[in-house]
């Protein structure tokens, strides 16, 4: 018999107002599907008395799953809790776009980690407000789409850029450091499946030369955020933070390269988070199941 972890998984992830016999019902649906529960996350938050489960499974003789008939089955017990509710395959790999403007570290440390099988990712192509970064694009034989964005022609880029995203079918919009603003319309088309980075250092500096600001005054912390993209700038669903410890001996370009470091490490965790079913959004805040 072959074991379920060498078989394909699936993932069902779910929340719903907190109730007696949610655990039980999904667990007892999948003993009746043949599954067996491979690695099972729970959260019950007594703020807001909602459940949250992401629950990843296998057939007890390690052979494929009808996803289909596996959610067909569950529509009963999701509607008897009123669930929002997905389920996927855990091997599934998505669709991913990436953007980015002139700052390569993101790009980089994302397509690496993909190459050596630490993401699951498919990446269909970059897109960019400039061409500075097409060959690594070529290097990793990624369609490389420069769409140019001015004041005046930013309507018509960003219409570009969906015309993309809707051939590719794109599941996941990644901002690697793309440095535009995003308009409200193209926030709420991507609501949900656009991540974005920026640098977060206590106390916050805004506007130009954040690194120079943040020397002047003797930080003793600086970091990174990553969440979904809204209208509300920088200010998403937050899906992952990284700080580092930094000291008065480093210039203001040694506080950059800290920030780089901070920066490809909390937009890797979001995207293999998001992209491994582990995320759930809530409001303004996410329910993450590392």
């Amino acid at each position: 018999m072959t074991r379920p972890a060498e078989g394909q998984h699936g993932v069902l992830v779910l929340s719903c107002q907190d109730a007696p016999g949610i655990v039980h019902a999904v667990s007892g649906l999948l003993v009746e599907q043949r599954c067996t529960i491979v690695e099972s996350h729970q959260f019950d938050s007594p703020s807001t008395g909602i459940f949250y489960m992401r629950v990843e499974f296998a057939h007890l003789d390690g052979t494929s799953l009808d996803f289909p008939a596996l959610r067909a089955a569950f529509e009963e017990t999701a509607q008897r809790f009123g669930m929002s509710w997905r389920l996927a395959d855990a091997a599934e790999r998505q669709r991913v776009l990436i953007m980015v403007s002139q700052y390569a570290h993101c790009l980089n440390d994302l397509l690496f980690r993909n190459s050596v099988g630490e993401l699951n990712l498919d990446v269909v192509a970059i897109v960019s407000n400039h061409p500075t970064l097409e060959g690594i694009a070529d290097f990793y034989g990624i369609p490389f789409r420069h769409i140019p964005v001015t004041r005046d022609t930013k309507p018509e880029a960003e219409a570009a850029l969906l015309d993309i995203v809707r051939e590719e079918q794109v599941d996941l919009v990644v901002l690697a450091r793309y440095m535009q603003i995003l308009s409200d319309g193209l926030c709420r088309e991507l609501a949900g499946r656009a991540i974005n980075i920026h640098h977060s250092m206590l106390p916050s500096f805004k506007g130009a030369r954040p690194y120079h600001q943040a020397h002047a005054r003797g930080v003793k912390f600086i970091g990174a955020t990553a969440h979904y993209v809204t209208a509300d700038l920088d200010e998403g669903p937050i899906i992952e933070q990284e700080m580092l410890r930094v000291n008065h001996s480093l210039s203001p370009d040694g506080l950059a390269a800290r920030g780089r470091e901070a920066e490809t490490r909390a937009l890797a965790h979001a995207v293999r988070w998001h992209t491994e079913n582990r995320v759930v959004i809530h409001g303004n805040r996410t329910v993450v199941f590392e």
